[in-house]
């Protein structure tokens, strides 16, 4: 057997909802250390990194394996379920079907050929000097609320008065909130401003409010990369979004 688990439905549901913020498929990597996957959305622009420690799972035995899952088709299973359910996951040896089993229900899911999903992507190695940890439900509140007036939201890090700072601008209407030290869990203060598209972001955003804390690295019209946990604390989820160049 490659795979063999059972799990809380929340859990596994809380981990695709992570990665289906940007990815509609995806390459997952099992191993006995638990499930993992690395992927890029299809415009380049954001992507994720994804682990899920076996400590998750209430049972759980895996040989090293790559599995080609339509994220879709395993979100459409979660509409049947109640809401504290026990979900077993299995794959035969050299299996293209995975088995989902709950509540008497037995799915047979075909598998995707991971040869046809694109490769996991590197890491790219970039210097995000400015640093805020903040609640995932303040974020995700700020991000809702630029999104009314605009499609794009500045991130930075004011230095001089030691805030993180949201800014969206639009035809007609603005909006700013700032973060000062004692609102956020730690700031490092040094200077930072990107802008990006608030279409990820929202989708992002909806995954981190679930979280305690998220830690985002900022720079100068650079990336951002956002960082939380799940599960716990036994699952770990990094976005990496490219900003918006903004025109002369």
């Amino acid at each position: 057997m490659m795979l063999k688990a059972t799990i809380d439905a929340d859990i596994l549901k809380e981990s695709i909802d992570a990665i289906s913020a940007l990815v509609t498929e995806c390459r997952l990597h099992t191993d006995e250390t638990g499930i993992s996957t690395r992927a890029v959305d299809t415009a380049n622009v954001a992507m994720i990194s994804f682990h899920l420690k076996k400590e998750a799972f209430e049972s759980f035995s895996s040989t090293k394996s790559e599995l080609g899952l339509d994220i879709a088709k395993i979100k459409n299973i979660f509409g049947m379920m109640g809401k504290e359910n026990l979900l077993a996951l299995e794959l035969p040896d050299e299996g293209h079907k995975l088995k989902v089993s709950f509540e008497g229900y037995q799915y047979s899911i075909t598998l995707l050929d991971p040869n046809t999903i694109r490769k996991d992507p590197n890491i790219p190695n970039i210097n995000l000097p400015g640093k805020v940890v903040l609640s995932g439900s303040e974020l995700n509140n700020a991000i809702k609320a630029a999104a009314v007036v605009s499609d794009k939201i500045a991130l930075g890090i004011d230095p001089a008065t030691q805030t993180f700072y949201m800014v969206a601008e639009g035809d007609t209407d603005h909006i700013r909130r700032e973060f000062g030290k004692t609102e956020v869990n730690f700031i490092n203060g040094a200077e930072a401003r990107s802008l990006f598209s608030l279409d990820y972001l929202k989708d992002m955003g909806k995954v981190m409010s679930r979280a305690e804390e998220v830690e985002l690295s900022l720079g100068i019209d650079h990336p951002a990369n956002f960082s939380f946990y799940l599960a716990g604390g036994n699952g770990h989820v990094e976005y990496l979004l490219a900003p918006r160049i903004e025109a002369d």
